[in-house]
């Protein structure tokens, strides 16, 4: 069987929601957690396009709201496969808000989720490879690499790390935060 490879283009699931009432928080801002179930969706639909196969979520890089939410505001995600493994892709997501009324645009999140994609009895198939052509796809891989490599590097400091109090008290100064 030949190796199939698809372009990120024929992935790319953009949605687009308009804000209302019933979305927002206590604060009359959307709601973090209804961003981020929309955000979750819109990776689904992009990994499953590309891989032709249902997928989970099995992490998510980083989330930071950068510019809340408004009411009647237009949202808009827009995805694309970055990269691919064996099994995995990451599906980058850009988040922009738009006011209706003025046109007004806003970038507000960009996010980062590996998908897994899963055959009818929940095992993990591999998915096909990614056609590199436009310099943001060669960019938006290599970033993924790098984005891995600093992942690995977290984990392993992380893994061995022996914590001893009276060797941070210091460090701990510097924080606001009163030692006992």
């Amino acid at each position: 069987m030949t190796k199939k490879f698809k372009h990120p283009s024929d992935s790319e699931v953009v949605l687009s929601q308009l804000m209302l009432p019933s979305h927002s928080n206590f604060g009359g801002k959307i709601h973090g957690g209804f961003i981020l179930s929309l955000l979750d969706q819109v990776a689904f639909a992009c990994a499953a396009k590309h891989s032709e196969n249902y997928c989970v979520t099995a992490s998510v890089d980083r989330v930071d709201f950068l510019n809340p939410v408004e009411v009647g505001e237009l949202l808009t995600l827009k995805s694309s496969v970055n990269y691919v493994g064996r099994t995995s892709m990451v599906v980058g997501i850009r988040v922009e808000s738009e006011n209706i009324q003025n046109g007004a645009k806003k970038h507000c999140n960009s996010s980062y989720f590996t998908m897994v994609a899963k055959d009818d009895h929940g095992k993990s198939i591999e998915v096909p490879g990614l056609r590199l052509s436009a310099e943001d796809d060669y960019r938006r891989f290599i970033k993924n690499i790098k984005r891995m490599e600093n992942r690995k590097q977290h984990d392993e400091t992380f893994k061995n790390f022996n914590f001893i109090r009276e060797e941070y008290n210091e460090i701990l100064k510097n924080y606001n935060v009163k030692l006992e």
